[in-house]
C-alpha cells in the first residue's frame, strides 16, 4: 500500500505581500492620533510595516499605554483601514496558481485575525484559511499546523517564520525590505513580486 503525497500548502503573508495596506493603515493611525490627542507620523509608520502594532506604537506612547493603544488601533481598523487596501499585482494569480497545482493557499499574518479576515473578504482574495496575530518565529505555529512547505513574505520576520517552520522561504521586496536584505536574511528565493510566483511554482514543483 502506497501513501499519498502530502497536499501542497503555501502560506502567504498579508500586508505588503498580498496587499498594499498602506493607505488604510495610515488612515487608522491618523484616527488613533485624533482619538488620543497624540502626534503620530503616519507617513513614517507606513514605511516600516511588518511587525504587530505594539512595536510601532512604542515609538509614540509610553510603555504602560502601548497594549491599550494597540487594542484601540485594532478597533479602529475595520472602519478606517479595510477599504483603503488593494491587492498587489499578482496576488490573486499567485493564490490561483497554488489551487491550479492542487494545493491550498493560506494567509499567515501578524495582523489581528478578525481584521485580516475582513481585509481578505473585502478584496475577495479567497484563501483556504486566514491565521492572524502571529509574527516572526510564531508564524511557524500556523505553518506547521497546516503543513505548509512554502511561505511567501516581504519581511525578514517572514523569512524567520518560514525557516522556523522548516518551510522554503520565498521573498518579495514589495514591502519595506529590499531584495539584498531579504537574501542576506536567508530567503531561499527572492522574486521581484508576486507576478513571478506562478512560473516559479511550476518550476519548483517540477524539480
Amino acid at each position: 500500500m502506497t501513501s499519498s503525497a502530502p497536499v501542497l500548502t503555501v502560506g502567504f503573508d498579508l500586508d505588503m505581500t498580498l496587499i498594499d495596506s498602506r493607505p488604510g493603515i495610515r488612515a487608522t493611525y491618523l484616527a488613533l492620533a485624533e482619538r488620543t490627542g497624540t502626534y503620530i507620523d503616519a507617513d513614517l509608520v507606513v514605511t516600516r510595516l511588518g511587525p504587530p502594532p505594539e512595536t510601532e506604537l512604542a515609538h509614540w506612547y509610553p510603555a504602560e499605554q502601548v497594549a491599550a493603544m494597540a487594542d484601540v488601533y485594532r478597533s479602529l481598523y475595520p472602519e478606517h483601514g479595510v477599504t483603503g487596501a488593494s491587492a498587489l499585482p499578482g496576488a490573486r494569480e499567485a493564490i490561483a496558481a497554488v489551487r491550479a497545482a492542487g494545493g491550498r493557499a493560506i494567509v499567515v499574518t501578524a495582523k489581528h485575525q478578525p481584521n485580516a479576515k475582513l481585509q481578505v473578504e473585502h478584496l475577495r482574495l479567497g484563501p483556504d484559511a486566514v491565521i492572524g496575530d502571529l509574527w516572526a518565529e510564531r508564524k511557524a505555529e500556523a505553518l506547521r499546523a497546516h503543513g505548509a512547505s512554502v511561505y511567501v513574505g516581504d519581511h525578514v520576520g517572514d523569512v524567520i517564520g518560514a525557516h522556523t517552520a522548516g518551510a522554503l522561504s520565498v521573498a518579495v521586496p514589495t514591502g519595506p525590505i529590499d531584495a539584498e536584505e531579504l537574501r542576506t536574511a536567508g530567503a531561499d528565493v527572492v522574486l521581484a513580486d508576486l507576478t513571478e510566483f506562478p512560473a516559479w511554482l511550476t518550476g519548483h514543483l517540477a524539480d
